[in-house]
């Protein structure tokens, strides 16, 4: 699970963002100073951080500099009310992978945390190949899986449907979730797709590797056994 690390000193806004981004499946921790925010910045924890620029303790662009100056390459979305050019330009210059202006709307956020994550993914393993859990294996290149089963083609969907399982292998994965990341985030949340696509899965990989968990979601495991249907 992605851990970001968000640093607001507005009880309300961190408050709405930690909220937003816990139910999207991230972990989450909020600080209010930008001590304490370079220091937790630092400890190698944290795959993101939301970062307002008018903390106190430590200014945002301060803690930004000298985390750039560690060459930490931690990805940084600022967040801030102070929208004018030369704000931007100080923030872009000063390290920060993105900017986005208060107030805004979470999705819009959540969209840009995404995509900055999905960057700082492949830029730690560009040569990453295949995906291997237990019995399954999914190459990233000819988007085809492999299982006791045998070897099939996957759809776009199915591909990032697989994708997701196998990146959280055991891990209880809810249809929002899944909608939200494979689908995004306009697609209409009332919608059976998600089960669609698991049926579609399932015949491809087996049925015992996608266990179906009650009022919460999924759960991917590499080990087909009497445990998992």
């Amino acid at each position: 699970m992605p851990r970001i690390l968000v640093a607001e000193d507005e009880t309300r806004i961190a408050s709405f963002v930690e909220k937003g981004l816990k139910a999207a499946g991230y972990g989450v921790e909020t600080v209010a100073d930008g001590v304490d925010a370079l220091t937790l910045a630092r400890s190698g924890e944290f795959d993101l951080l939301l970062l307002d620029l008018g903390l106190p303790g430590l200014d945002g662009l301060e803690v930004l500099r000298r985390l750039r100056a560690d060459a930490d390459a931690l990805p940084v979305i600022i967040l801030t009310a102070r929208d004018s050019a030369s704000d931007t330009v100080a923030g872009f210059e000063g390290g920060a992978n993105d900017y986005v202006a208060k107030p805004f709307r979470f999705d819009e956020l959540l969209a840009r945390v995404r995509v900055r994550l999905q960057d700082a993914r492949h830029q730690a393993a560009p040569a990453e190949q295949t995906l291997a859990c237990g019995r399954v294996t999914l190459d990233l290149r000819t988007r085809r899986i492999t299982s006791e089963a045998g070897t099939f083609d996957l759809s776009a969907r199915e591909y990032g449907l697989a994708e997701e399982f196998l990146r959280n292998p055991e891990q209880v994965l809810s249809r929002e979730q899944l909608l939200s990341r494979v689908w995004g985030l306009d697609f209409d949340p009332g919608s059976n797709v998600v089960d669609v696509y698991v049926r579609y899965l399932r015949k491809k990989i087996g049925p015992d590797h996608l266990k179906t968990v009650r009022g919460m979601g999924y759960r991917f495991t590499g080990e087909a056994g009497p445990t998992s249907r």
